[in-house]
């Protein structure tokens, strides 16, 4: 037996074949522009907290949707420190996440689960959960990697996940010395894992930083005085992506946009949201462990991510 929708026109009908046969067709012309997959281009991105990612979500959308590489992401700590921002998220999920005891108990969960929903806007394919403590706020790394986290286990763990990634790249926060001590341990972290391969097969480690058009100076950043690993003699970022290049009718549309939504799932911290629209420019700093011969094609990435792929439409 046979079953067709029909939907009334005045006119006639259209069977739901053909409704979706047109349908299809736009969508189809709202797509970029079709490009190989880049199949070798593989990312790691190392971070402390869920959220942390936002900071290069764009440069990550546009890999995976745009050039078809694969980014996987290795998440630190159990994300339980954030119950003090949890205020307007206790009606969402029915807890009373800002009591310190329910938060921590209930935050790790949650965390994660909106860590994998905005990773899903962004093209994430694999999570690594390495569940550490997130004890505190602190810009102290010295007491976070002596005191707080197993770093031997986290040496174990990161140098599993990079071995069989096989990465071209380790996406990570740059350590800048006013940050969360954690973001300056998993960026620490991600640079010793990536030195102790041998030089030739080295992923490219960049560190992550956003800046707004209106920023009236640079950050200049040479590294963290007590960690050599974190040199950068350049002190100025090598590669920037745009947030605001513009796309879509009328050029209506930008970049920001996703980031906006990827912001939205971390709804248990309610001062991410606090950052939409603000960051114009997913900036990378090139750590002088990077191997030098990798330079040329790290830029030939970033000259890609420039391209808008999105085909020009036109309206009656």
């Amino acid at each position: 037996m046979r079953v067709r929708a029909t939907l009334a026109l005045g006119i006639g009908s259209i069977t739901l074949a053909a409704i979706m046969l047109f349908c299809a067709g736009v969508l189809h012309a709202q797509m970029p522009a079709p490009v190989p997959p880049d199949t070798n281009l593989k990312v790691l991105i190392v971070i402390a907290h869920p959220d942390d990612e936002s900071g290069f979500s764009a440069t990550v959308y546009k890999i995976t949707h745009d050039l078809g590489g694969s980014v996987d992401l290795a998440l630190i700590t159990n994300g339980e420190g954030g119950y003090k921002y949890s205020t307007l998220a206790e009606q969402y999920y029915n807890l009373e996440l800002t009591d310190e005891k329910v938060g921590r108990e209930n935050l790790p969960w949650i965390r994660k689960r909106e860590l994998m929903s905005a990773g899903r806007i962004i093209g994430i394919r694999n999570f690594f959960f390495l569940d550490q403590l997130d004890h505190r706020y602190t810009q102290n790394v010295d007491s976070v990697l002596q005191y707080v986290w197993d770093i031997p286990q986290i040496r174990k763990r990161l140098a599993e996940i990079v071995a069989k990634g096989n990465y071209n790249y380790i996406f990570c926060l740059l350590p800048t010395p006013d940050t969360h001590g954690h973001h300056k341990g998993a960026t620490i972290m991600a640079l010793e894992t990536a030195k102790a391969i041998p030089l030739e097969r080295r992923p490219v480690v960049l560190g992550g930083s956003v800046s707004s058009q209106k920023d009236t100076a640079q950050l200049h950043f040479t590294g963290l005085s007590n960690y050599p690993i974190t040199s950068v003699s350049s002190g100025s970022r090598a590669f920037t992506f745009d947030r605001t290049t513009k796309f879509g009718w009328k050029n209506a549309l930008d970049y920001r946009i996703i980031v906006n939504w990827e912001i939205a799932e971390h709804k248990s911290q309610g001062t991410m949201q606090m950052l939409m629209n603000l960051g114009d420019y997913e900036n990378f700093w090139w750590f002088d462990i990077n191997n030098p011969a990798r330079m040329d094609a790290t830029r030939q990435l970033f000259e890609k991510l420039k391209v808008i792929r999105y085909v020009p439409k036109t309206y009656n």
